[in-house]
Parts: C-alpha cells; sequence; structure tokens
C-alpha cells in the first residue's frame, strides 16, 4: 500500500509540474511559431495552424529602427549592468563589513528606493533629463536603469557579503592589504555566485524595461521594447513582425540564462559562503 500511494503521488506530482510547464511555455511557443507565419494566417487560423514562412523576419531585420534599438538596448543593457555591480558590490561590501550608525536604516532606505513605483519617478526624471540635456539619449536612459538596478544588487548580494567569514579579511590585513585589495582580491572572487545571479537579473531587468525607455527616449535612445511596441501600428497590429521581434528579443535572455544557469542556480542555492 505504501508504494501505490507514493507511486500514486509521484504521479500526481508530475501531472501537476507538466501542467504548470504547458501553462508556461505555451505563450512562448505561440509568439516562436507566430513570428513564421503571416498575419492573415494569425488572425484567421488560430495559433496552432502552422505553415512556416520568413516573411515577418525579413520585414524586422530589414527595419533600421528595430535593429538600432537592438544596439541601444544591448548597450545599456550592458553598461547599467556593469556599473550596478561595482557600485552596488561596494555598498553591500560597506553595509556587511563595516559597523556606523544608521546602518540598518540606510539599507532600508536603499529598499524602499526599489518599491517606489517607476511612474511616480519618471516625470521628475524627465524634468532632470531635460534640463541637464540628457533625455533621448543612451546616456539618460542608463542613468535611469542605475537608478532601479542599484538597490536591487546591493540586497541580493547583502547575504553572499555577510556570509563570507572574517577570518579571510584579518589574515588579508595583516598579510598588508589594503582596504580596495581586500574588497577586490579577497571579497569580489568569494561572492562570485552572488554576483552572476545579480548580473544577470539586472540585465533583464534592464533589457526588459520599457517605461523610462518609452518617456525618456523618442528617437536616438530607443530600446527594444520601444521599437517592437511601435510595430502595433496606426490602425491593426502587425502580429508577424511584433512575434518574431519578440522571439529576437528572447534570444539574449535564452542565451545568458542557459549558459549561466549552473552559476545562477549555485548563487540562488548557496546565498552566500559556508566557511
Amino acid at each position: 500500500m505504501r508504494r501505490i500511494k507514493k507511486r500514486i503521488i509521484s504521479l500526481i506530482i508530475v501531472i501537476i509540474t507538466l501542467t504548470v510547464l504547458i501553462v508556461e511555455l505555451m505563450p512562448i511557443l505561440v509568439v516562436i511559431t507566430s513570428g513564421f507565419k503571416r498575419d492573415i494566417d494569425i488572425w484567421a487560423r488560430g495559433p496552432f495552424y502552422f505553415k512556416p514562412t520568413l516573411e515577418s523576419y525579413k520585414q524586422v531585420l530589414s527595419n533600421k529602427d528595430i535593429l538600432i534599438s537592438l544596439k541601444n538596448s544591448l548597450l545599456v543593457g550592458f553598461i547599467s549592468t556593469v556599473i550596478s555591480i561595482i557600485v552596488g558590490a561596494m555598498a553591500s561590501y560597506g553595509l556587511t563589513r563595516y559597523v556606523f550608525k544608521f546602518k540598518e536604516t540606510i539599507a532600508y532606505m536603499f529598499l524602499s528606493f526599489r518599491m517606489i513605483p517607476q511612474i511616480s519617478l519618471v516625470i521628475p526624471l524627465y524634468v532632470m533629463f531635460s534640463f541637464l540635456k540628457l533625455r533621448d539619449t543612451l546616456t539618460g536612459i542608463v542613468l535611469a536603469h542605475i537608478s532601479f538596478n542599484i538597490p536591487y544588487v546591493i540586497w541580493l548580494l547583502l547575504p553572499f557579503f555577510a556570509a563570507v567569514p572574517c577570518e579571510y579579511e584579518e589574515a588579508a590585513r595583516i598579510d598588508g592589504a589594503t582596504e580596495m585589495q581586500v574588497f577586490w582580491k579577497i571579497f569580489f572572487p568569494l561572492v562570485s555566485p552572488g554576483l552572476v545571479v545579480a548580473s544577470v537579473f539586472a540585465f533583464l531587468m534592464s533589457w526588459n524595461e520599457f517605461l523610462y525607455a518609452l518617456i525618456l527616449s523618442s528617437v536616438n535612445a530607443k530600446t527594444a521594447p520601444v521599437a517592437v511596441n511601435g510595430l502595433l501600428g496606426q490602425y491593426a497590429p502587425k502580429w508577424g513582425q511584433l512575434t518574431a521581434a519578440g522571439t529576437i528579443m528572447l534570444i539574449p535572455v535564452f542565451i545568458i540564462t542557459l549558459t549561466l544557469q549552473k552559476y545562477i542556480i549555485k548563487g540562488l542555492v548557496s546565498g552566500g559562503i559556508k566557511g
């Protein structure tokens, strides 16, 4: 009876897992397959009719606006991620390894900054960037993305820095290492799993960000989500091009997550270093 119960429980778990997997993957599958269809087939024949054509991809890849926006998104995502990781790692290091007044207050202030809705910040940023001549520039978009990435990185890295044993930094200081050397040569390598996780999520948040890019850019700094949104058209959505462009936007996400999945899982599971 126990074996039967275990088999039934295992079967139920498998069925639930497969159901959740199908529900999660179905929209992605529909988007990918629709990119190989004509608009008339998407409209008239539904999501399960499939007669492949590359016409939508040809139109998307010949659209200079889309190509430039993809380049802008890659640049903004990479630059904002690198800056956010460096600044966020330094802030997390200071919050976990130094004792000073209002340390917890400062940490929770960073968290509160991340929780403020973007819609409430975009107008002040618009006014400020217009005054500083940063509106519709990649520099302005990078700064806007840094504003929500740094607090996230700080809080994600706090447990990783806190978990590093004190003996590491004490031994480094005895050997004559400076504070910067302790940070870069001791802590930075030890918290590398957390840095990978933070980098992936920071890049993905920047890559998918829409509101700041929509309001703070117009022509020169337009990113991929804004350009894809432009394919909705004036009278009817260009579904084939929309889904083809959406599929292209999924490629970096798949490459990053599949390439770094071992490090992502290690970082999420470990949550730091045990010593």
